[in-house]
This record gives structure tokens, sequence and C-alpha cells, in this order.
């Protein structure tokens, strides 16, 4: 009966805000069945969000790294121009970009779920059975809302730890860092909902008798 004491209080904690509950409520085992539930519905979720509205299904992830990447590299620009020029350097252009790249990681990454770019093994793979490739591709999607349970877990925790700290980011007055770090659970949100999109699409092949095994291509389209 415990764990169900410590998940009320963990949503308890979510309800009220307060960054130091959360904190102290996370610290507990049952964080990992919140964390494992609230993954799979908020993938669910977000692939609903997918297929209602397409636009996002194809650009959501590439917009934020994109933008993420761009922000980078103006700002390197000008710290290049304000260091050598004007003998002058902003605090912060040092600390801003890393989380930056960050986020340009973590959405990549989801984002390389659904292309299925991340060691997919496809040339080994097609000499499989079809019955194999089903198994193969199952075990992809296991693996890969496992891994998301756990960054999303970890990374909660690493937030909400950062918050009820208040701390800033390095050469800023008042930019906090748990604004940044938000975005890696937000992210295998993102990368959950790309798993889910992965294994209906296997089903629906295995079932139909198409080819289950695709040829990866970097940077394609969904």
């Amino acid at each position: 009966m415990a764990i169900w004491s410590e998940i009320g209080d963990i949503l308890s904690a979510f309800a009220s805000q307060d960054s130091f509950e959360i904190r102290n409520a996370l610290k507990s085992n049952a964080a990992w069945v919140v964390g494992t539930v609230a993954t799979a519905v908020s993938g669910l979720l977000v692939m609903w969000i997918y297929k209602k509205v397409p636009w996002l299904d194809r650009h959501l992830e590439r917009t934020i790294m994109v933008y993420s990447y761009l922000a980078i590299a103006l700002i390197i620009f000008w710290g290049v121009i304000d260091r050598f020029i004007f003998s002058s350097q902003q605090p912060w252009s040092t600390t801003i970009p890393p989380l930056l790249f960050m986020i340009m990681a973590w959405f990549g990454a989801a984002f390389n779920v659904r292309l299925r770019t991340h060691l997919s093994f496809a040339e080994f793979r097609t000499l499989m059975p079809r019955s194999g490739q089903m198994a193969c591709l199952t075990l992809d999607a296991v693996l890969w809302f496992i891994f998301s349970v756990i960054v999303l877990v970890t990374t909660t925790r690493v937030t909400a730890l950062s918050a009820s700290n208040f701390q800033i980011v390095l050469g800023t007055d008042n930019v906090m860092q748990w604004w940044f770090l938000i975005t890696a659970p937000m992210a295998f949100v993102l990368m959950a909902a790309r798993v889910f999109e992965n294994f209906f699409e296997d089903l629906r092949n295995f079932r139909s008798g198409a080819p289950l095994i695709k040829q990866a291509v970097i940077g394609g389209d969904v």
C-alpha cells in the first residue's frame, strides 16, 4: 500500500506546482510507476495530435532543431565579433549555447527514432524471416520506450532539483536553468510518441504483408 501513498504524494506535489514538494516526492520509487504511465499516456496523446495535425508530425522536432542551431550560431558569431572587434564579451555567450545544443540533440534524437536512423541494422534484418523482422522491431519499440521512461524520470528529478535550488544559468542574473532542463522530459515524451507511431505502423505492415524493413535515410521525411 505504500506505493499508492507515494503515487498520491507525487500527484499532489505536481498539483501544488511547488518545486520543493515535487523534488521530495520524486525521490521515491513510485516515480518510476508514475513516469511509466505518464510516458505512455503522453506519448499516445502526442501521437494522436500528430495524426490530427500532420504539419506537426513532419516539422515539430525539425523546427526546434533548426531554430536552436540558428540561435547557437548567432550567439557564437556575435561573440566573436564582440570579443575581437569591441574587446568585450557577454558572460552568458559561453553558457547558453551548450544548453541550446542539448535541446537540439534531444529533439533530434526523438525525430530520428521516427526515421529509424539509430542503429537500425537494416542490411542484417532484411535477411531475416518476416517473423524475425517483426520480433526485432518489437524489441526496438520496447527498448526505446524503456529508454524514454528512464530519461523522463531522471531528467524530471534533475529539473525539480534545479528549480528548488533556484539555479540560474551562469553569466545571467535571472535566467533559470530549469527552463532549459525541462525540455528534456518534453523531448522524450515526443520520442515515446514516435516509438508508438513506428510500432503501430509495423503492426499494420506485418498484417497486410507490406515490407517491414526499409532503408533509413538521415534527414529524410516521415
